[in-house]
């Protein structure tokens, strides 16, 4: 019975190839995934899983297109990548971020709304050195823009200051408090619309998430 369930695992697989019952090959998708548990469940779920991870891994870096500027605007978007990189992003890294704040890539937060724009090394430090007046030190940067890389497109002015001081206002959050929500919870920076419960499908921006 033993050997019967073991050669019905391999053979539900769906990467697994011909081979005795007792020798669990690895991948044939070359995802490197070696079978171990020896369940026609688990053998077929984890490899599946893995192999579409990497294939979805591989067709994201495919999609992302490389950025064309002239020359000035091309200076203007390395100087922004400096200013990132010493937050210790590295180049590519800092590159997606630009990308995704200033509607280079698609982002779900942005919807359709988000027009290409060439960042400005200017505009890009008064976020950060705002957000640091807040108590925010490199490290906590390094964080906030991981989890929300979009907010360096966002309206300082309109949007950023003015959540800031909603928060502070009409919750009192400020000083250490407001430094561990804006970690937990940096889209908050960016919220520009209060559907009140009536839905404005524009929910990545709306303050019914808070």
């Amino acid at each position: 019975m033993l050997g019967r369930s073991m050669a019905v695992g391999v053979s539900s697989c769906k990467h697994s190839v011909s081979c005795s019952p007792l020798a669990l090959p690895a991948c044939s998708s070359l995802c490197g995934f070696n079978h171990i548990v020896h369940t026609s469940e688990t053998q077929s779920y984890r490899c599946y899983s893995k192999c579409t991870v990497r294939k979805w891994r591989k067709n994201s870096v495919e999609q992302i297109q490389p950025v064309l500027l002239d020359d000035d605007h091309k200076k203007t978007w390395e100087e922004c990548k400096e200013i990132l990189c010493a937050l210790s992003f590295s180049v590519d890294e800092a590159d997606t971020i630009l990308r995704k704040a200033f509607g280079w890539v698609h982002s779900p937060y942005w919807g359709e709304e988000r027009r290409k724009e060439v960042p400005k090394g200017q505009i890009v430090d008064e976020m950060l050195g705002y957000l640091k007046d807040l108590g925010l030190n490199d490290e906590d940067l390094h964080k906030l823009l991981k989890k929300f890389p979009e907010v360096l497109g966002c309206s300082l002015a309109d949007e950023v200051r003015t959540n800031v001081s909603m928060l502070e206002k009409d919750w009192s959050i400020k000083g250490k408090v407001l430094r561990n929500l804006l970690l937990r919870n940096p889209k908050v920076l960016g919220y520009n619309v209060d559907c009140k419960g009536d839905c404005m499908a524009q929910c990545t921006r709306c303050w019914v998430r808070f």
